[in-house]
């Protein structure tokens, strides 16, 4: 990925435009971070007025995005939803034909949906849009429980700081957990968040304690090479091992057995990049036991294998220690 398209239009939204922009915009060469030829285009090139009042002055059009290697749907506002620019649904549907990375942040996914590139796919939006996105396009298999949906090369993410997440992930897919984590770290946000919009969703939820199980986590993460189960957290936390699942469900958004898996690939990511370890090694490390069971844990969430993801991001030290990464 070389090229990036930041589309945007009339009622865009500011933050989640500076994200596109902080994600994939940046000269972070300093840090070891290949650059991106990232532009901005809109429909027509000059100002392009935001939903707070004040313009962007864009001096690309819509040509960029036609050869870009990722194209970002910035948000687009709720009087839009029912028509889409036709030179955006074009743009979109070129993009997801000619097989280029293609992710929209919040409402940006509007534009996918109406292009008609999201039928009979997974996706998801801002969980408040979600009921009336399902309305308009019943094709969609719409998730409005989680951070982003990655189907294919489409990327679609929830409400806001979830396009974060979105740009994060793919930037995982295509630089490696090394880098990735550099630019999380000049951003100051966590490499990986785990969980999804459900707890952020408006709805009457259980009496519970207001205490976090931040502290629990981050034992587990500190002892992930351990065989961790449930009533082990439980019992850390305070708690019988029904009421602990069902509190790190609605705090962390994933089951603790999940959340656990998805905390050792990514303790095993940064090894294969910065050791030369063998697999029965990293394996023990990371808490799965053996190379077998990391293999099948590796392919089933990233789709790869341990030693095609080392072949293609390895910028290992010999013995070199994984570093810990700040939340």
């Amino acid at each position: 990925m070389k090229t990036v398209a930041c589309v945007i239009d009339e009622g865009f939204a500011p933050f989640e435009f500076g994200v596109a922009c902080e994600a994939f915009g940046l000269d972070r060469k300093e840090d070891g971070v290949p650059d991106f030829d990232f532009r901005v285009v809109a429909v027509e090139p000059g100002p392009v007025r935001s939903k707070l009042g004040f313009s962007v002055n864009v001096e690309h059009d819509l040509s960029f995005a036609y050869e870009a290697d990722l194209v970002v749907f910035c948000p687009v506002p709720r009087e839009s939803w029912g028509r889409i620019d036709p030179r955006l649904i074009d743009v979109a549907r070129a993009a997801v034909e000619r097989g280029a990375w293609v992710l929209s942040v919040c409402s940006g996914s509007f534009v996918l949906a109406a292009a008609g590139v999201l039928d009979g796919r997974r996706a998801t939006t801002h969980w408040m849009y979600a009921h009336t996105m399902a309305a308009m396009y019943p094709r969609i298999d719409i998730d409005p429980d989680v951070l982003f949906v990655q189907d294919g090369r489409i990327i679609t993410s929830a409400g806001t700081a979830a396009g974060i997440d979105a740009c994060l992930h793919l930037l995982r897919i295509e630089l490696g957990a090394e880098l990735t984590n550099r630019i999380a770290r000049r951003m100051v946000v966590p490499p990986q968040r785990d969980g999804g919009q459900a707890q952020y969703i408006d709805r009457p939820l259980p009496a519970a304690p207001s205490d976090s199980l931040a502290a629990v986590a981050d034992w587990a993460v500190e002892n992930i090479r351990d065989e961790l189960s449930v009533e082990e957290l439980a019992q850390r936390a305070h708690m019988s091992p029904r009421t602990f699942a069902r509190r790190f469900k609605a705090e962390f958004g994933a089951t603790p057995a999940s959340w656990l898996t998805r905390q050792r690939i990514i303790h095993a990511q940064r090894m294969l990049e910065r050791t030369d370890w063998g697999l029965e090694r990293i394996a023990e490390e990371c808490g799965f036991g053996s190379a077998a069971v990391l293999r099948q844990n590796f392919a089933r969430v990233l789709g790869t294998t341990p030693t095609a993801y080392r072949a293609r991001f390895s910028c290992a030290m010999p013995d070199a220690l994984p570093e810990a990464v700040p939340a």
